[in-house]
């Protein structure tokens, strides 16, 4: 079984807390991970029809069936049980009383926010990171490019199956599911041609009139679509960093998905070496990277205090990790031999900024000293870098 670094804080939030909300995309091990850790919680998914009835009957009966606590799987599908949750948790005020688990993410945190505030713990569990991939010592070791193919979705790996047709059931199942049902569109083919323009602009800068113009919807249906994409845990804008160390700086956020796999199937990308020659492979590795340091911070329930800055004369630097003023820069590259090309844009900034905490993160596989940059290989584990944020 992988073992997910989400594990300690999740159960320092069950020891802290009445209630605890844990979010994330469909399929990335939500509730694998919530029936191994308590297996003496009564397990309920408000999804399954039956169950949903059974609950509506009679909803405080069912709420005091486990005292010893309670996992609730996609409970905003009742919103009204937020309300009963509160007055059991108000009245007994003990921690790990419930769990709240859900793939819609805006509904469930709406519902929480209203009725739960000041006694919920927020979590987010995206698929696998690369750490959590080799925990699992079943696991064939992977290449850089078979990595970033496979993606992160556990299900995948636990049960061997082929990704192509995993990834095209699993679109299928959430445009059928989410997306019909959150939004109501009607129009199913435009949206799923919608996420494969998303995934042709994954890394570049979010030009949404540009968008709504190739995939012939208004200004007003993008917003609406991509926050859907957001909310459900698909893709994710990266802002511009706040602080205009140069005035002429661009303020459009960049556009990524969080799992690489998803973007391959999008762009028809068929196997691990078309990926390798791919003209968009670059843009992957580099979003491949920038989930793996997220990941690190949502697994210690953190918000990802991460960013990109690009001046209008061409400068760029691809990530910044901002830890109350103090950057960690990283500029990221997926060729598997150093050149002084792939340096340039840290030495560029370092003409801005003056740093010398900066960051090559490459294709290759050894980790060295460039002068003043650090030269990590791709298998750095994220922590190795963010930690280098902390030193004073």
């Amino acid at each position: 079984m992988f073992q997910r670094e989400l594990t300690p804080t999740l159960q320092k939030c069950i020891s802290s807390f009445p209630v605890t909300v844990l979010t994330g995309p469909r399929q990335s091990g939500k509730t694998t991970l919530l029936r191994y850790l308590f297996p003496s919680y009564g397990y309920y998914s408000l999804e399954n029809p039956e169950t949903l009835l059974k609950v509506k009957a009679d909803v405080k009966a069912f709420l005091n069936r486990h005292p010893q606590g309670m996992i609730i799987d996609e409970a905003q599908a009742m919103p009204e049980i937020f309300s009963y949750i509160q007055s059991i948790v108000d009245e007994e005020k003990r921690p790990g009383q419930f769990i709240l688990s859900g793939s819609q993410n805006f509904l469930l945190i709406e519902k929480v926010s209203q009725t739960l505030a000041g006694r919920t713990a927020l979590l987010e569990l995206l698929p696998l990171s690369h750490k959590e991939y080799v925990s699992w010592s079943d696991m064939p070791e992977l290449s850089i490019w078979e990595t970033l193919y496979s993606g992160g979705y556990p299900r995948i790996f636990e049960q061997k199956l082929d990704q192509r047709i995993w990834y095209s059931s699993y679109i299928q199942t959430y445009l059928e599911r989410d997306v019909r049902n959150l939004l109501n569109v009607k129009d199913l083919i435009k949206f799923r041609q919608f996420l494969s323009l998303c995934a042709g602009r994954h890394g570049q800068l979010l030009n949404m009139n540009e968008l709504g113009n190739d995939a012939g919807i208004s200004h007003t249906t993008v917003k609406e679509w991509l926050a859907l994409l957001e909310a459900s845990f698909i893709t994710y804008r990266l802002a511009p960093h706040f602080n205009n160390f140069n005035k002429q700086v661009v303020k459009t956020p960049k556009l990524y998905f969080y799992d690489s796999g998803l973007v391959c199937q999008l762009l028809g990308i068929e196997s691990a070496n078309h990926l390798s020659q791919h003209v968009t492979r670059g843009a992957i590795f580099e979003g491949y990277i920038i989930s793996e340091v997220m990941k690190w911070y949502l697994s210690h329930g953190l918000k990802a205090p991460l960013y990109f800055w690009r001046s209008r004369t061409g400068i760029e630097v691809d990530l910044l990790i901002d830890r109350a003023g103090s950057l960690t820069v990283l500029e990221i590259k997926s060729g598997q031999t150093l050149t002084t090309d792939m340096l340039k844009p840290l030495r560029q900034w370092q003409k801005v900024v003056p740093t010398s905490n900066c960051h090559l993160v490459y294709g290759g596989n050894e980790n060295f000293r460039q002068g003043d940059i650090q030269v990590n290989s791709w298998l750095t584990q994220p922590e190795a870098i963010i930690e280098s944020s902390f030193d004073d």
